[in-house]
């Protein structure tokens, strides 16, 4: 059986920031699906291993194995991480050994002997439907040309909406996979599907704008949510537009978070606002210790990393980048660009390893995920690496 390795981009210039050496680019949600996933419905086989240098040893819920990158055997697929394809099935004839896309290879495909990590091939090429990705703002332009087929496309328990919830559009856009979904809700999918996981959670008071995807186990406790992705495990409360929760974050609170990326056991404190558009109504720019860039679009809220935390009322500008782990709190509006495992908004503290490590114990266990030594590991090896 022919195997599927995913390829972590370099990233010379910072455009993954906060993501970028903190979890692999394949693990974050191009439209509902991880972009690994969409590798995986392409190709019709599950991934064995994700290769980069700088995210080797990484683990997290249904994750495979993550390694430096090495030769492998075929036969096999060396796919791109920063490329999304379409959700449909590829039939790859044979003698095809490089998949490309836009002029650029997105895939080696060896049928035998062993293939080095690279996505280049020697022979002949075929064109693959899907999208580049140039960074993590990047993932809401994918969002948005995504989000709308990826729910289309499900199609699990089509047909009569939960009872009590009142639907604006056609009743069949809400594709409700056995969720628990409380009288008063309002589905409105006049623009698009709605597309509950099993085991989700969707209180009264709640309206959800499609297309919009609710994960498995994900928790919406009211307020307004609109064109996102709430990822598995994910809990949220108040107004959330265009929007990607990548799974096991928490807004339990009020509040607007809006064109925004958030990494898994973020922590928004209550109020926690993001501005997704400049006062002038320009292209929003990103700063990175690698220098400022522009990012073309108009509508840009905040990339949060993974593990970062928010206190109450904490107001974040356009285009702002909190980095893994940091604790944002203190006086003041807190500066466009938050640094790994900042303490306060003074830029010249940080969290402790042990305070990180310690957090970390308390909270993947209110999600049931158990830290184990190799988690914890991880752990470590990201914090004495980024802070």
């Amino acid at each position: 059986m022919t195997q599927l390795v995913l390829l972590e981009p370099e990233d010379p210039q910072g455009r993954w920031h906060p993501f970028g050496g903190v979890r692999p680019i394949s693990e974050l949600r191009a439209g509902a699906w991880r972009i690994r996933e969409r590798w995986e419905q392409a190709v019709g086989v599950g991934a064995s291993a994700i290769m980069g240098s700088t995210v080797a040893g990484f683990v997290d819920v249904d994750c495979p194995p993550v390694v430096a990158p090495h030769p492998v055997a075929g036969p096999v697929i060396i796919a791109a991480s920063d490329f999304a394809p379409d959700a449909g099935r590829l039939a790859i004839p044979s003698g095809i050994t490089q998949l490309v896309s836009h002029g650029r290879p997105v895939a080696q495909v060896v049928a035998g002997g062993t293939g080095s990590p690279t996505l280049v091939g020697t022979g002949p090429a075929m064109e693959v439907p899907g999208l580049w990705l140039s960074g993590a703002f990047s993932l809401l332009d994918v969002l948005e040309q995504f989000l709308g087929v990826d729910c289309e496309a499900f199609s699990a328990a089509e047909g009569e909406p939960p009872a009590g919830a009142l639907v604006l559009g056609d009743a069949e856009r809400v594709r409700n996979a056995s969720a628990g979904v409380e009288p008063g809700v309002v589905f409105d999918v006049r623009d698009g599907c709605v597309a509950i996981m099993p085991g989700a959670e969707v209180r009264s008071g709640t309206r959800i704008e499609g297309p919009c995807w609710i994960g498995e186990g994900a928790r919406v406790l009211g307020g307004f949510v609109r064109r996102s992705v709430i990822g598995p495990r994910a809990v949220v409360r108040g107004e959330v537009s265009n929007s990607i929760f990548t799974g096991y974050c928490n807004k339990a609170h009020e509040g607007f978070v809006g064109h925004s990326v958030l990494g898994h056991w973020v922590n928004l404190g209550a109020l926690t606002t993001t501005s997704n558009l400049k006062n002038t109504y320009g292209s929003v720019r990103l700063d990175t210790p690698h220098g400022p860039f522009e990012t073309g679009r108009q509508f840009l809220g905040s990339l949060i990393g993974d593990h970062a935390r928010t206190a109450i009322g904490t107001m974040l500008g356009t285009g702002t980048i909190v980095g893994a782990g940091a604790n944002v709190f203190g006086d003041g509006r807190p500066p466009k660009w938050i640094p790994p495992f900042a303490w306060g908004l003074d830029g010249r503290k940080e969290t402790s390893e042990e305070g990180f490590l310690t957090v970390a114990r308390r909270v993947l266990p209110r999600r049931n995920v158990t830290v184990t030594p190799a988690h914890e590991a991880w752990l470590t090896s990201l914090y004495r690496r980024l802070a």
